[in-house]
C-alpha cells in the first residue's frame, strides 16, 4: 500500500507539473498578443529560454537554497528512493520559472536578450529560492519570527505573494531603469497608444493560463490524499469575479476582460483552501479592480511603461491575495480559520520589501554592467529582427 501511494502522489504532482508547464505557453501567448508586431518572435523564445535556465538554476543551487535537498546521488538511487521527489522538484520548478515569465511581460520590446538571461539565472538561483524557502520551507528561522510576532506563521497555499507578489514587485524596478518605449510618452505630456498586435493570441494566452492555474492551485496540496474540491471551487468563483469586474469597469475592452481572470485568480491563490466560494467571489472582483484601477494609473496619469501590466496584475493583486487570505480565511466570514491577519500583512509586506530591493539590486547592477536596454536603432527595428533575425510573418520567400 506504501508503494501504491508513493506512486499515486508520483502522478499527481506529475499532472500538476505538466498543467503548470503548460502554463508558460500562456505566458508566451500572452505577451505575443500584447506587444507589437515585431517583437513576437522575442516574446515566444524569451518565455522558452528563460525557463530552460530557471530549470538548471533551480535544479543545481535554487532547489537546494529553498529546501536543503539536493540530487547528487547516483542516478539508480534517482530512480528506486527519489521518485516522488523529482516529480516535487519538477512541480516546484514550474513555480520558479513562472518569476521570470512574469517579468518578462513588464520589460517587453526594450530589454536585451542576454542580460535578461543572466537576471534569470540569479533570480531563481538564489533569490526566489531564499523568499520560497522562508515561507514554504519554513527555512532561515522567518516564520518563528513571524509567529513570536503576529501569533501564528504566514499562509500561502498556492504562491498569492511567494510567486506572484514576489515577481511582480521584483519587476517593477526593472520597468523603471530600464524607461519607456521609445515614443510612448511625449514631452508635450501626451502618449502615442501601442495597441496589442493580436487580441486573438492574446485571448488564448489567458485561457491557457487559467486553465494550467487549476494545476497550480489544486495540486499545491502535493499529495492525492489532500486534493480539496473547495481549492477547484475557490479558484473558479475567483476567476469568475475578477472577469466581470475588469469587463465592467474596463468598458468591454478585451485587453482588460481577459487579464480580469488572472487577476483573480492570483488573489485566491494564497488562500484558496480555506476561504468560502462566496468570498473568493469578492476577492476575485476586488483583484480585477485593482488590476483596471491601477493599469490605468499607471499608464496614463504615473507614465510607468509596464506593457504587461505585471505590477498591477501579479505585484498589487498577489498582495491583495495575501491580505485577503487572512480576512476571508475568518471563520466569521464563512473561512476555515486558522489564519493570523497580523501575519498575512507583516509577511506580505516582508515578500514586498525583499522583492522591490532584490530587483532594484538585480538589475541596476546589470544596467551598469552590461547595460539592459537596446540601442535606438534595434528597438525601432524591433527585437525580432535585431535580436533573431526573423519576423513572425515574413513577407515574402527568400531565394539563396
Amino acid at each position: 500500500m506504501d508503494s501504491f501511494k508513493q506512486g499515486a502522489d508520483t502522478l499527481f504532482i506529475m499532472l500538476g507539473a505538466v498543467m503548470v508547464l503548460a502554463m508558460h505557453a500562456g505566458f508566451a501567448f500572452l505577451e505575443l498578443g500584447t506587444v507589437r508586431g515585431k517583437n513576437q518572435v522575442n516574446a515566444v523564445v524569451k518565455i522558452l529560454v528563460d525557463f530552460c535556465v530557471s530549470t538548471i538554476a533551480y535544479f543545481f543551487v535554487g532547489y537546494t537554497v529553498a529546501y536543503g535537498v539536493d540530487f547528487f546521488v547516483d542516478a539508480h538511487t534517482l530512480a528506486e528512493a527519489n521518485g516522488y521527489a523529482l516529480m516535487k522538484f519538477f512541480f516546484l520548478l514550474t513555480f520558479a520559472a513562472a518569476i521570470p515569465a512574469i517579468i518578462s511581460g513588464g520589460i517587453a520590446e526594450r530589454a536585451r536578450f542576454n542580460p535578461q538571461l543572466i537576471a534569470t539565472a540569479v533570480i531563481v538561483g538564489v533569490l526566489y529560492p531564499l523568499c520560497e524557502g522562508a515561507i514554504w520551507g519554513s527555512r532561515f528561522g522567518f516564520e518563528e519570527r513571524l509567529t513570536a510576532l503576529t501569533g501564528g506563521p504566514m499562509h500561502d497555499f498556492a504562491g498569492s505573494v511567494v510567486v506572484h507578489a514576489f515577481g511582480g514587485w521584483l519587476a517593477l524596478p526593472a520597468v523603471l531603469i530600464l524607461g519607456a518605449r521609445r515614443n510612448r510618452y511625449r514631452k508635450d505630456g501626451g502618449m502615442s497608444a501601442h495597441p496589442p498586435s493580436s487580441i486573438p493570441f492574446l485571448a488564448l494566452g489567458s485561457w491557457i493560463l487559467a486553465v494550467g492555474w487549476f494545476g497550480f492551485n489544486v495540486m499545491s496540496a502535493q499529495t492525492i490524499d489532500k486534493i480539496s474540491g473547495l481549492v477547484a471551487v475557490n479558484s473558479l468563483m475567483a476567476l469568475v469575479g475578477g472577469t466581470l469586474v475588469a469587463l465592467m469597469m474596463g468598458k468591454n475592452d478585451p485587453g482588460f476582460a481577459y487579464n480580469g481572470p488572472l487577476a483573480g485568480l492570483v488573489a485566491v491563490c494564497a488562500g484558496s483552501d480555506i476561504m468560502h466560494p462566496a468570498g473568493a467571489l469578492v476577492v476575485g472582483a476586488i483583484a480585477g479592480a485593482i488590476f483596471v484601477l491601477m493599469f490605468t494609473l499607471v499608464q496614463n496619469k504615473w507614465k510607468i511603461d509596464d506593457v504587461l501590466g505585471v505590477w498591477p496584475l501579479h505585484g498589487l493583486c498577489g498582495t491583495w491575495g495575501g491580505i485577503a487570505a487572512g480576512i476571508f480565511g475568518q471563520p466569521f466570514l464563512g473561512g476555515a480559520g486558522g489564519v493570523h491577519f497580523g501575519a498575512q500583512l507583516l509577511g506580505t509586506l516582508c515578500v514586498v520589501l525583499f522583492a522591490l530591493t532584490s530587483g532594484f539590486v538585480v538589475y541596476g547592477a546589470l544596467n551598469r554592467w552590461t547595460g539592459l536596454r537596446l540601442s535606438q536603432e534595434e528597438e525601432f527595428e524591433g527585437a525580432d529582427l535585431s535580436v533573431h533575425r526573423i519576423k513572425a510573418s515574413p513577407e515574402q520567400e527568400v531565394s539563396w
